[in-house]
């Protein structure tokens, strides 16, 4: 299974994706599903954030997105959306205090759709997931904090 942003310039997400932009998703295209999947799922996060905010930072968690999508439209909701690490739920674009920052789509195929209540966080994602993942893929990308370009 493969995961590609095809608004990537050089590794780098558009300025509309960024929190303090626009603040859309950019699209992502969703390749060789397993033909087993029940239902996919994606989180959108920043490792790097965990030097300022003493954690992974969660942008985005969305899951039982049909099986057969072939790509997420930018500005989309795709699925049932949990809770982030902003004060509401759906993505939300980065917003570092500080510098470059890499970012990571991680994309599950899953044997099941899952029975979570709309805006579940990361503990009961990652619980409800365990022993149900049958592929899964990564995309990094990367985000300058010059990219912002007005006050939301």
């Amino acid at each position: 299974m493969k995961l590609e942003c095809p608004e990537l310039q050089e590794g780098k997400l558009p300025a509309e994706a960024g929190y303090m932009n626009e603040n859309r998703n950019p699209a992502l295209e969703i390749i060789d599903v397993p033909e087993e999947a029940e239902s996919l799922a994606l989180i959108f996060e920043d490792p790097d954030a965990v030097e300022a905010a003493g954690k992974i930072w969660l942008h985005w968690l969305t899951w039982n997105i049909d099986p057969e999508t072939e790509k997420i439209e930018e500005n989309a909701s795709p699925g049932v959306e949990g809770e982030t690490d902003f004060p509401e739920p759906g993505y939300n674009g980065p917003n570092p205090p500080d510098g470059a920052h890499t970012l990571r789509f991680k994309l599950y195929a899953l044997d099941r759709e899952l029975e979570l209540e709309e805006e579940s966080g990361r503990e009961n994602f990652e619980e409800a997931i365990n022993g149900h993942v049958l592929d899964d893929a990564e995309l990094e990308a990367h985000w300058e904090h010059e990219h912002q370009t007005r006050d939301k």
